[in-house]
């Protein structure tokens, strides 16, 4: 069996919550930190019996620091502290003492005092019955990477010590895995996982900053932890941060982490076969094959707000459901679900937050599976009742507590809309506009929130992450990661914010809560949407004239086209040989848009270089809307 461990310092609470927590979101195991029994009323027995009774086996207690090399009261000092330490593991019921490479300025740099202090360390661990795992700080003051605290393990040769790893140390400055290949499993007595950024820096001066969950950064951790289960290491992998980081939910993280290394391990097992599978039976992660459908929940007013815009980008209201008052709006393959009704969750969705999308359905090869595999990472189940002649979508919930619906061909699923509902009589139909589907749709939340919905997108579907990009905003900051299938059939962009002047602050603050703030409507080409649009009355958000003379020597572009850019107010990006247009609707409610895209040969982006101006118009906007 798998073991997968949590480090406690990552989880909110008391100490016996914390352990309650880690049980709750699926691990077997902890790493006890220090300090957190410290300040526990009662004691390490106590707390070993409680993690008994939660079936939770305690991996490791940790740090245990500035121990070997040092001389005089200084060394009886660190062996008192040893005996103490080495007690409270016995009590705890731990397994392994978690000890880090000293970074004591007055420790000594000769091997040889070096190797007897771990000696007598080994010792005093094997008469107790526990195991020492010496973990290389890349910031000590002489043993700073794994390989060079192998040597003083190797020169020990005791059983009761070992060593640990931690892959944040190891690959952050970006060092390989491969250069671990010579070193024995049997000597790793415990691996804690870790991600950050990649990028070419000296960790001894970030290392209170990062501290990812695997896959939330760019480190390689798959070959980390592939090379070290070659070398046949059996115990547990462990999630053990450096530190909080500024973008990180405490209150999440346990149901986070479960979810990340659980998918990291399985993702491994699947070419490894040195890494059993973590999760017996767990459904590949999900290929989401594009949008079938957004939900909105509206009150009256919200509702005429809302298909006064869809009317005006072309859409016609196709089908009315036979016992709901919900209604189907489509053009192209958007489906757009307009949900009145004042009870059910949509109606709970909009007292909640106001008008807001509250559902969205995507297509999928096999919906029982999908909803499988979230639901044994840890997504909460969604079910509602089923009234006489509807389908019962397999659906869950997502972050924030909005619910994603999968629709699969394998099953009447994909015939929903003819089931559940009917046409409605044909009037003069609108001339389209062009829009053939929907090109992404962004999320906004806050910077906390932003790394748990990242961990719950990856862990359940097959899906890429771009950089994060930071945007300006006229008042403050805003970081966007954006997430796409393997061909890009299902875009998302996560926006985290955080002061409430931003304009994606004020959509948090306005709406209560994190949520879908605009969709993008692909078109194949948008100076004939633009046109069209124009006809229909779309009331799209002016943008500065200033724009498209910077525009014009930025990209070299011709006057007439540039001349045709500004009449549509159509923003314009360039990536090699690819071209980006995009036309915003102006935002109503509490800050929600449209926003309608043209791609060109194979621009991959989102038109980063434009959001400080998009940003900029909706502000003016939304001051001389609240000023009229």
């Amino acid at each position: 069996m798998t073991r997968l461990s949590v480090a406690t310092t990552s989880v909110p609470g008391d100490l016996p919550g914390k352990l309650e927590r880690a049980a709750d979101a699926g691990f077997t195991g902890v790493e006890i930190h220090a300090p957190d029994l410290t300040g526990f009323a009662g004691t390490a027995k106590d707390i070993g019996h409680r993690a008994k009774e939660l079936g939770l086996t305690i991996e490791a207690l940790q740090p245990f620091h500035q121990f070997e090399g040092l001389s005089g009261r200084a060394r009886q000092a660190a062996f008192a502290r040893l005996d103490q330490k080495v007690k409270m593991a016995c009590d705890l019921g731990a397994k392994t003492l978690l000890v880090g490479t000293t970074t004591h300025a007055d420790a000594t740099s000769d091997r040889e005092a070096v190797i007897r202090d771990l000696g007598e360390l080994a010792q005093k661990a094997g008469e107790a019955g526990i195991r020492a795992a010496l973990l290389a700080l890349p910031w000590a003051q002489h043993t700073k990477t794994e390989l060079d605290a192998l040597d003083l393990v190797s020169a020990v040769d005791s059983p009761h010590l070992g060593l640990a790893l931690n892959s944040f140390f190891s690959l952050a400055d970006g060092s390989q895995a491969a250069r671990l290949r010579g070193i024995s499993g049997a000597r790793v007595f415990h691996v804690q996982l870790s991600d950050a950024p990649a990028l070419d820096f000296d960790i001894s001066h970030l290392k209170s900053h990062f501290g990812l969950l695997p896959g939330q950064g760019g480190l390689n951790l798959e070959s980390f932890v592939r090379i070290i289960a070659r070398a046949g290491y059996a115990g547990p992998w462990s999630l053990a941060r450096v530190s909080a980081s500024a973008t990180d939910s405490r209150d999440s993280y346990a149901r986070d982490g479960y979810r990340a290394l659980v998918t990291l391990l399985d993702e491994v097992a699947q070419t490894e076969p040195a890494v059993p599978p973590p999760l017996p039976d767990l459904p590949k992660r999900v290929h989401a094959t594009g949008f079938e459908f957004i939900e909105f929940a509206v009150d009256d007013d919200a509702k005429s707000d809302l298909t006064s815009t869809l009317s005006a980008l072309a859409f016609r209201k196709e089908r009315n459901h036979r016992s709901k008052s919900v209604e189907l709006w489509r053009q192209g393959a958007v489906n757009i679900v307009v949900n009145s009704e004042r009870k059910g969750f949509a109606a709970d969705a909009r007292a909640e937050h106001g008008p807001c999308v509250c559902d969205m359905g995507l297509r999928v090869r096999d919906a029982s599976q999908t909803v499988k595999r979230a639901l044994m990472l840890g997504a909460p189940s969604f079910s509602q009742p089923v009234g006489a002649g509807e389908l019962d979508i397999p659906a869950i919930k997502g972050v924030g507590g909005s619910v994603v619906h999968f629709i699969d061909e394998k099953s009447d699923l994909h015939r929903v809309w003819d089931i559940e509902f009917d046409p409605v009589p044909k009037a003069r139909a609108p001339q389209p506009a062009g829009l053939r589907r929907i090109d992404h749709v962004a999320q906004t939340m806050r910077y906390q929130e932003m790394q748990s919905w990242l961990t719950y997108y990856l862990s359940t579907f097959d899906m890429e992450k771009a950089d994060v990009v930071d945007v300006i905003d006229p008042s403050g900051l805003i970081q966007s990661q954006a997430l796409s299938s393997p061909e890009g059939e299902v875009r998302l962009n996560l926006n985290g914010a955080g002061e409430r002047q931003t304009f994606a602050g004020a959509f948090l603050s306005k709406g209560f809560g994190a949520g879908v703030q605009h969709i993008a409507f692909a078109t194949d080409d948008i100076f004939e949407t633009s046109d069209q649009l124009q006809s229909a009355g779309f009331r799209r958000l002016p943008i500065a004239a200033n724009y498209y003379d910077d525009l014009a020597v930025r990209f070299d572009l011709e006057e007439e086209r540039v001349e045709r850019l500004k009449a549509g107010n159509i923003l314009y990006d360039r990536d090699g040989a690819g071209e980006y247009f995009q036309i915003y609707s102006t935002a109503f409610w509490a800050g929600f848009f449209f926003e309608i895209v043209e791609r060109r040969g194979g621009y991959d982006g989102y038109g980063a270089r434009n959001a400080p101006i998009r940003l900029a118009a909706q502000m003016q906007h939304m001051k001389e809307s609240e000023d009229a």
